[in-house]
């Protein structure tokens, strides 16, 4: 009789089976369609389209190691753009100067990056709150004022040139081509710290995040985490700099000051803090936000709202102005994030039309 009742509820008898990547053999699916899908992007997708697409997956690789270091471990960084573009800088020296092939110089460039964000990141060992914050903040100068002076790295006041990426002699071009690549590296990158999560270390990081004394009691070396973030955080922001670099063909320190920074802050606390997922979707929504204002400012340019303020075709100038009120607001009325909000859609979706 106890053989033929059908169990009910969400059993999991393992701990594999309770860390699994996707918990359902549906959402698997539905990971691989989405990857499918963005791959068939350029056969339907202009320029314009493209270019975005690859704005988000440069940026979410870079915001993807910041979730690490703030979401996941708890530790804060006001210098992250410092980072990204130390990995520009490092990729287009070693495809510039030292010839080293562009399929390489990515990888080497986010382990270099790694190597310093390491060693800006030992402060982390004694500072937290405020003073953190203050110390990333000093770290973002001194890289700043290291690339405008050290114009055999950077080129100082010149901007520095990248090859663009190529692998076996094939030189890639065009958005639609260069767009294959950095989904290459999304699919992989969030592969990485998804995984990363379900091993030990990631484990230890989310004890370190969740309450430290308690995780140093455990035996988990606080020190050794807490800078191992920061060399995580690195990583990938050197990654997301170097993709960077092969795109533009050109990076110069100029426009990665501390707004730059705040905007990546702004990515992970908008997806969800320890959100992998949440961090693409945070990515996502900062990039097209001021795409969207564009498109808006200029639909009422000339209009009611553009004579009453007295403005003269001059509307745009309120774009940043909204675009900061409407993240303000999102972090008001959403503070868990675009993944605390999808989880509820799914689980609403999943019980329809009943209430629990």
């Amino acid at each position: 009789m106890a053989n033929s009742m059908i169990p009910a509820g969400d059993f999991r008898t393992s701990y594999a089976a309770d860390t699994t990547i996707f918990p359902t053999v549906t959402s698997r699916n539905f990971a691989i369609a989405g990857i499918l899908l963005a791959a068939c992007a350029p056969l339907v997708l202009g320029d314009y389209w493209m270019s975005m697409l690859i704005a988000i997956g440069i940026y979410g690789i870079a915001a993807l190691g910041l979730n690490v270091l703030l979401g996941f471990t708890g530790q804060i960084s006001i210098g992250h753009a410092a980072f990204f573009l130390f990995g520009a800088f490092t990729s287009a020296y070693l495809s510039s100067k030292l010839s080293v092939p562009t399929f390489f110089a990515i990888p080497l460039s986010g382990f270099i990056t790694a190597i310093v964000g390491l060693v800006f990141g030992l402060p982390a060992a004694r500072l937290k709150g405020l003073y953190l914050a203050i110390a990333t903040l000093a770290a973002q100068y001194i890289l700043l004022d290291f690339f405008a002076r050290a114009e055999w790295f950077s080129g100082g006041s010149v901007p520095a040139s990248a090859e663009p990426f190529s692998i076996f002699g094939y030189a890639v071009r065009g958005d639609h081509q260069y767009f294959y690549v950095v989904l290459a590296y999304v699919v992989i990158s969030f592969l990485l710290v998804t995984n990363l999560m379900r091993s030990r270390d990631g484990r230890a990081l989310i004890a370190v995040r969740d309450h430290y004394l308690s995780a140093e009691i455990m035996g988990i070396n606080l020190t050794k985490y807490r800078t191992l973030s920061f060399g995580i955080a690195a990583f990938f922001a050197g990654i997301g700099g170097a993709l960077y670099a092969h795109y533009q063909l050109v990076v110069s320190y100029e426009g990665f000051g501390i707004e730059r920074s705040i905007l990546f802050l702004a990515m992970v606390i908008i997806g969800g803090l320890g959100s992998v997922m949440g961090t693409l979707m945070g990515t996502a929504f900062v990039v097209l936000l001021p795409e969207v204002m564009e498109w808006l400012s200029a639909a009422l340019r000339g209009g009611l709202i553009d004579q009453t303020l007295g403005l003269k075709n001059n509307i745009t100038f309120l774009r940043e102005i909204a675009i900061g009120a409407i993240i303000i607001a999102f972090l008001v009325f959403e503070p868990d994030g675009l993944a605390h909000r999808w989880h509820q859609i799914k689980a609403y979706w999943k019980f329809y039309p009943f209430s629990h």
